[in-house]
């Protein structure tokens, strides 16, 4: 049984008032997963909190509609994935449409516009979003190989950010958010196999970009050979070889 369902169902048939506190306790039940979600698939604090923004709007126009067909947990990231990629595409094109803008007219000005309606502390942005990929490391080591191990951790999440948006999305499901391909396929609605092509795909997307920085970097010892990642969320450095994102 959905562990979500009794609170959902008090979303979908309590007044408008009794609404407002059931939806309260399941927005802040899921505010930094959300939040953490959009994160890393922005790449940037300030955009994983209008794309959770506007996850949690659709969730509040569209949870009347939830059939319990899947996971209310999948059903949710899907929205949070789905709003995540619409708004880097809405940035991407602003940008382009600015500079464009900039390049003609040298005097143009652009303003600011107003922040999310949530804020960072709302949203547990400073605990969750803005800390960087680390991969496991023992302090006995010493300095030296910690910061090697962080470098590798920041070569990593540059490459992620890199990736396509499809490979992204599978990447941070799997790796950040420790999901399994059966949970990946329900959040995206594509099969177990697919979810399996999709990351071994991002595999070797990753291991051009690693080879390309860090052409002697090393694997740590804690992490799988064949290039996969831990369930812990960290990223093997040797991997091998080299608004829809279902």
């Amino acid at each position: 049984m959905d562990p979500d369902r009794e609170l959902i169902k008090r979303c979908q048939t309590l007044g408008s008032q009794e609404f407002e506190s059931a939806f309260r306790q399941l927005y802040d039940r899921y505010k930094d997963r959300v939040y953490s979600l959009a994160y890393r698939i922005t790449g940037n604090a300030t955009e994983a909190l209008d794309a959770a923004q506007e996850a949690f709007i659709l969730l509040y126009q569209k949870i009347g509609s939830f059939k319990f067909d899947s996971k209310f947990s999948s059903w949710l990231y899907r929205l949070v994935v789905n709003a995540s990629i619409d708004h880097l595409r809405r940035v991407k094109t602003r940008r382009w449409e600015s500079s464009t803008s900039l390049s003609s007219s040298p005097t143009t000005s652009i303003q600011d516009s107003s922040g999310p309606a949530l804020s960072s502390s709302q949203m547990g942005a400073g605990s969750l979003g803005e800390e960087p990929l680390h991969l496991p490391s023992d302090p006995a080591q010493g300095p030296q190989r910690l910061a090697q191990v962080q470098d590798q951790a920041d070569a990593i999440q540059l490459g992620i950010n890199q990736l396509s948006d499809k490979l992204k999305v599978i990447t941070v499901l799997r790796y950040q958010q420790n999901l399994s391909y059966e949970e990946i396929g329900e959040v995206l609605e594509i099969s177990p196999g697919t979810v399996k092509s999709r990351i071994a795909r991002a595999h070797i997307a990753l291991a051009t970009h690693l080879a390309h920085l860090h052409p002697n970097m090393d694997g740590h010892p804690n992490m799988d050979r064949d290039g996969s990642v831990d369930r812990d969320g960290s990223v093997d450095a040797k991997i091998p070889g080299g608004s829809d994102v279902s």
